[in-house]
């Protein structure tokens, strides 16, 4: 299994709130209350953004 490695672009709002995105996906972007949530969630998102673009089977390992 392959390893791919994407660029993450985290802010933290006035709020406090994380925003995570990754911008060579489109639509992978989530937020979080803690870095270690939104971290958490962005591995996901991007999971998923990578499952829905490929049909192959199986997602590569992503390491951010």
């Amino acid at each position: 299994m392959r390893e791919l490695q994407f660029k993450v672009l985290i802010e933290q709002g006035g709020d406090g709130i994380y925003v995570a995105s990754v911008p060579e996906l489109q639509g992978c972007y989530t937020q979080g209350n803690t870095l270690e949530e939104v971290r958490k969630r962005i591995k996901e998102v991007t999971a998923l953004v990578l499952e829905a673009s490929t049909s192959t089977v199986g997602v590569p390992t992503i390491s951010l």
